[in-house]
């Protein structure tokens, strides 16, 4: 475990380096492939569980987007292999997903949606000062027609991601991750350099929401109102609902930090983890049926 008073100098290079890996030029990739080969290939941007006969859990990264399987085989679902940053599902129709990142000519691809589960997208807006290249981007579970996404600060739509405005306020420093309320479309759940953070004004004020001071890597709110935050340092933590955040460790993960997390619709103790290594910088994708106290990895 790293020193609970904050990450060790290799994991702060390799979550920074994360932060930029949109901008390394990787050599193309088959759409056909595992996800042991896109972790040594490729960055993972996003999770997401798409429910149904075919059930899939698709990982976003910079090179398309993937639908993975439980032997963790990797197929490309997007025609095209684009650099899908800031990936995240509309919270009631999993078929619509959203993005942003570049196109492999180079540039930004600007706020994106796509209405067919991820094989065609299209460029709803450029955003503020755009076109954008929202590293987070969060829909929010009380009013999915409010999402924000952070580029020059943090900015937000109230009209499905078509028209943006900049929210006035000073953004915290670092930002990993945006989770919404579920409801409160104003309240709003940051993991930063400094730590959680939540906002009640939609951004205008951040304050603290756990007294450790670390790196907060991922946040999100659950179908059942809980929070999960994974801080470095401290490991995965849980508060039983907004009301109440009196946070509880539920483990760590060694030198492994959690960058992604996905809850799966209809079965709320499923989740799938995106995570990066904090010497190596290697990527994995790891599950666990028991609500987060126990991993395995996906593929092995």
């Amino acid at each position: 475990m790293t020193d609970p008073g904050g990450p060790s100098a290799p994991l702060r290079s390799r979550l920074a380096a994360g932060l930029v890996l949109s901008c390394i030029a990787f050599p193309a990739l088959s759409a056909e492939t595992t996800v042991a080969a896109l972790a040594k290939q490729t960055h993972f941007h996003g999770l997401s569980v798409i429910p149904g006969p075919s059930e899939r859990l698709y990982l976003a990264t910079h090179h398309g987007l993937f639908s993975v399987a439980a032997d963790g085989g990797a197929d490309r679902v997007s025609s095209v292999a684009d650099d899908f940053m800031g990936f995240t599902p509309h919270p009631a129709d999993r078929s619509t997903l959203f993005a942003s990142g570049h196109p492999q000519r180079g540039g930004n691809l600007g706020f994106l949606q796509s209405a067919d589960g991820g094989q065609t997208w299209a460029k709803l807006s450029d955003g503020v000062g755009g076109p954008v290249d929202f590293h987070q981007i969060e829909v929010s579970p009380a009013d999915p027609q409010v999402i924000w996404g952070v580029f020059g600060g943090l900015q937000r739509s109230n009209d499905g991601g078509r028209t943006w405005r900049r929210v006035v306020g000073q953004l915290p420093d670092g930002i990993q991750d945006l989770a919404g309320s579920k409801s409160r479309v104003d309240t709003l759940y940051a993991a930063t350099q400094s730590g959680v953070m939540r906002t009640l004004d939609g951004g205008a004020s951040w304050r603290s929401v756990y007294v450790q001071r670390a790196r907060a890597t991922m946040v999100q709110q659950l179908s059942s109102g809980e929070l999960l935050a994974y801080v470095v340092g401290v490991g995965l933590i849980r508060a039983p609902s907004e009301a109440d955040l009196s946070w509880q460790r539920l483990g760590d993960l060694g030198d492994e930090v959690i960058v992604h997390l996905a809850q799966h619709p209809s079965a709320p103790s499923l989740l799938y983890a995106a995570t990066m290594h904090a010497i190596s910088g290697d990527q994995s994708i790891l599950k666990s049926t028991d609500g987060g106290r126990r991993w395995t990895r996906l593929g092995q």
